[in-house]
């Protein structure tokens, strides 16, 4: 039966001029037209117009941050460390007053001075560092 069904279709097929290879089905050969390559368009390689920078930035606005102050650092040997306790002072490599470095998802980038605000520390910005690549570009 499945023969006689493939026999019916072999014969309802376009004649093996106009096909471009056979296909098998079972035992018998069934021709397969050519496809159409003019069906299909190929891909634009130009990048699709930008959106407004306000609307792509409303899109960022609940992405959270990690920001961090940095007064200063020291190195120490694991026996100092191991000795320190409550009262204990380390000394940093900056001086009083000096700036502070400002990181945003640990890069640098700003400079500022600790300030007491209503018995908080905070931090004047007095400088950018540098523009951040990726919201330079246009």
């Amino acid at each position: 039966m499945a023969a006689a069904i493939a026999a019916e279709a072999a014969a309802q097929a376009a004649p093996a001029s106009e096909a471009s290879g056979p296909a098998v089905i079972g035992e018998v050969r069934v021709p397969v037209p050519p496809g159409d390559p003019e069906l299909f368009e190929p891909a634009s390689l130009e990048r699709p117009a930008a959106a407004p920078a306000a609307a792509t930035l409303d899109l960022l606005e609940d992405v959270h941050l990690e920001v961090k102050i940095e007064l200063g650092r020291a190195q120490m040997y694991i026996e100092d460390v191991l000795r320190l306790g409550a009262g204990s002072v380390v000394e940093l490599d900056k001086l009083a007053g000096d700036p502070v470095d400002i990181y945003v998802n640990d890069r640098l980038i700003a400079r500022g001075e600790v300030l007491v605000l209503n018995d908080n520390f905070c931090v004047r910005i007095n400088g950018i560092e540098s523009p951040i690549p990726e919201l330079a570009r246009g």
